[in-house]
């Protein structure tokens, strides 16, 4: 029977030793080992670094889903805090410039001798 010809296999044929036939690209591959990414967490971004912790400790997705979702959401919170205590210092700082010069144009010499008069009676007492 050598006169037949050899069957026609497409190429990257493989047979397996179970006896099945695979194409060679859909091979598995072989195992590697663990992929280590030597990265320190302050090189990360900052979105990142609660998230690498809580993975780092061991502590689960969880942490990491928070830390997604809280993140963000406590940096706008701050943010508007700030801005609101920003805003009452001004107003804080306009009003008691305000009052500063209402009493400085409204004093006058007879309000400096009521003043004198009512630091006298208070040390009388």
């Amino acid at each position: 029977m050598n006169h037949l010809p050899e069957p026609i296999r497409p190429p990257g044929v493989v047979q397996l030793p179970d006896g099945t036939h695979v194409y060679a690209e859909t091979l598995p591959a072989a195992y590697a080992g663990p992929q280590v990414v030597h990265q320190h967490i302050h090189q990360a971004a900052p979105d990142k670094t609660v998230q690498r912790i809580a993975l780092g400790s061991g502590v689960g997705a969880g942490a990491v889903a928070a830390g997604v979702y809280f993140g963000p959401l406590l940096v706008g919170a701050l943010t508007a805090i700030a801005a609101n205590i920003a805003m009452l210092a001004f107003l804080a700082l306009i009003l008691g410039w305000c009052v500063h010069t209402v009493v400085k144009s409204v004093g006058s010499d007879a309000g400096a001798a009521a003043v004198k008069n009512v630091r006298k009676a208070r040390r009388r007492r």
